[in-house]
C-alpha cells in the first residue's frame, strides 16, 4: 500500500466538494493550490475561492500563484514533497507542475471522456439533449482533457434537469470517483485506458454571450434544452419586441407544448397567467423569466406588472 501525500488544485464549489471528501476520508493533503482572491459581486468586494474557504477551515496550507511557471512557486510546490496531485476545475498546468509528483497528476472532468472535452461539459450535455453523462478521472498530459482514463462513472440526465441540478449531481459523483481513484493509486499498479485519437467527438466550448442567445427557428425540444442547459447560469436570453419597447429578457424555465398551429415563429400568445411562444413544431411555454433591471420571477408574476401589446413577439 502506497503512502500518498496529496497536493490538491481547484477553485470553485465543484472542486471544494472533492477536497472536503478527501479530508473527511483522512487523506494527507499537504497543500492546496487555488486562484488568487478576486473582486466579485455588485460591491466588487474581494472574495476567496470556495476551495480556499474550505482549506482554511480545515487548517490546510494554501498557495495562490498568479503564474504557475514562476520559479519561487515551483520551489515551494516541490518543498511540499507531494507524491500525488489532484486537479478539479482549475487551470491548465505547465509540464513542470503536472510531471512533478511520483504517482502523477490526475484530473476530474465532468463528462464521459473523450466526449465533451473543454470548459463547459455540463451545459453542453444538456443543450445537446443528452440523456446520460458522467465523470472521468484521467492522468494529465500536454493537451487539454486527452490523458489516459483511470475511472468513469455514469449518471442519467433527467428530462427536466437543468445545469444547476446536473452540476450538483456530478459534483457529488465526482468527489466519490476521486476517492475511488486515490484508493486505486494507493493499491497500484494502476490500469488506465488510452483515449481514442482520430474519431470526431462532441465538444464543450466555453460559453459566451452569443452562445446563450435563443434562436427561435430551432425545434421545440432544442429550445427547451438550450434554456435548461444554461439555467440558472449564465441563462438563455432573447429580445422581445413589445410595442415600441425592445427588451432583453432571460428565460430560466420552460415547458414544451407540441401542437400544430399557423402562427409565425416568435409570436407571443399570452393570458393573465401564461406566456408561450410559437415555434415551428409547437409552443414553448415560459415558466420563469427576468425582465431588464428586475429579479428572476415566475411568468405569472411578471404578467401582473407587464402590459403585453397585441403585436408582442420574440426576435
Amino acid at each position: 500500500m502506497k503512502d500518498v501525500r496529496i497536493v490538491f488544485m481547484g477553485t470553485p464549489e465543484f472542486a471544494a466538494a472533492t477536497l472536503k471528501t478527501l479530508v473527511k476520508a483522512n487523506y494527507n493533503v499537504v497543500g492546496v493550490i487555488t486562484a488568487p482572491d478576486r473582486p466579485a459581486g455588485r460591491g466588487r468586494k474581494v472574495q476567496m475561492s470556495d476551495v480556499k474557504k474550505y482549506a482554511l477551515e480545515a487548517g490546510l496550507k494554501v498557495l495562490q500563484p498568479t503564474n504557475l511557471k514562476n520559479e519561487d512557486f515551483l520551489t515551494e510546490l516541490k518543498s511540499l514533497n507531494a507524491n500525488l496531485q489532484i486537479v478539479v476545475a482549475f487551470r491548465m498546468l505547465p509540464k513542470a507542475v503536472w510531471s512533478m509528483p511520483e504517482f502523477g497528476t490526475f484530473n476530474l472532468h465532468a463528462s464521459l471522456l473523450p466526449d465533451y472535452r473543454g470548459a463547459a461539459p455540463i451545459n453542453w450535455a444538456i443543450m445537446n439533449g443528452e440523456t446520460e453523462t458522467g465523470v472521468t478521472t484521467f492522468f494529465i498530459d500536454e493537451k487539454i482533457d486527452t490523458g489516459e482514463i483511470i475511472l468513469q462513472e455514469k449518471t442519467a440526465i433527467e428530462p427536466n434537469d437543468n445545469a444547476g441540478v446536473l452540476h450538483d449531481k456530478l459534483m457529488n459523483l465526482g468527489a466519490d470517483l476521486v476517492l475511488k481513484t486515490v484508493k486505486e493509486i494507493e493499491k497500484g499498479p494502476i490500469l488506465t485506458t488510452q483515449q481514442p485519437q482520430k474519431t470526431k467527438f462532441k465538444e464543450a466550448f466555453k460559453i459566451h454571450k452569443d452562445t446563450c442567445k435563443i434562436d427561435w427557428s430551432n425545434s421545440l425540444d432544442s429550445l427547451h434544452n438550450h434554456i435548461r442547459g444554461l439555467s440558472p447560469y449564465p441563462a438563455a436570453w432573447t429580445k422581445m419586441m413589445n410595442g415600441e419597447d425592445d427588451l432583453t429578457i432571460k428565460i430560466y424555465v420552460s415547458e414544451c407544448e407540441k401542437e400544430k398551429h399557423h402562427l409565425e415563429v416568435g409570436t407571443i400568445v399570452s393570458s393573465k397567467k401564461e406566456l408561450k411562444v410559437a415555434v415551428k413544431d409547437g409552443f414553448l411555454k415560459i415558466m420563469e423569466m427576468q425582465l431588464p433591471g428586475k429579479r428572476r420571477m415566475s411568468t405569472k408574476d411578471v404578467l401582473n406588472g407587464l402590459q403585453l401589446e397585441q403585436n408582442a413577439r420574440m426576435l
